[in-house]
């Protein structure tokens, strides 16, 4: 029997590009990544240590911070792309239904968004 092995998100029940498993990779732990159409770029410029951001087409669409953590945002692209990278962080489910996106069971019209705290950072 062959097996396939696939990608899986924190989320556990979408399925990741390389692209997207390695930029959360680069997110969670911190550390520079650029390929394609994401970058995630790593700053030691709060004085609550370092900020993380992740880019999709150089849009900002995700932040994070020891004292603020994670927020997000679809920098208004309200693309499959754009919900896949946000749906690789923690503590994000976001769904499509009826051409409308719902961010944890919430409409969410894809302002900036701050979830709620997680401790992988």
């Amino acid at each position: 029997m062959l097996w396939q092995f696939t990608l899986i998100s924190p989320n556990y029940h979408i399925i990741m590009r390389k692209i997207t498993k390695d930029a959360y990779w680069a997110f969670r732990t911190e550390q520079p990544f650029k390929r394609g159409n994401t970058e995630v770029k790593v700053l030691d410029d709060s004085p609550w240590g370092i900020t993380t951001k992740l880019y999709l087409h150089g849009n900002l669409i995700a932040h994070k911070e020891w004292k603020t953590g994670l927020s997000i945002t679809n920098a208004g692209h309200f693309t499959n792309v754009t919900k896949e990278r946000l749906n690789a962080l923690p503590n994000v489910d976001i769904v499509q239904k009826n051409g409308e996106w719902f961010l944890n069971g919430e409409l969410w019209d894809g302002e900036w968004k701050r979830m709620r705290s997680y401790r992988y950072v």
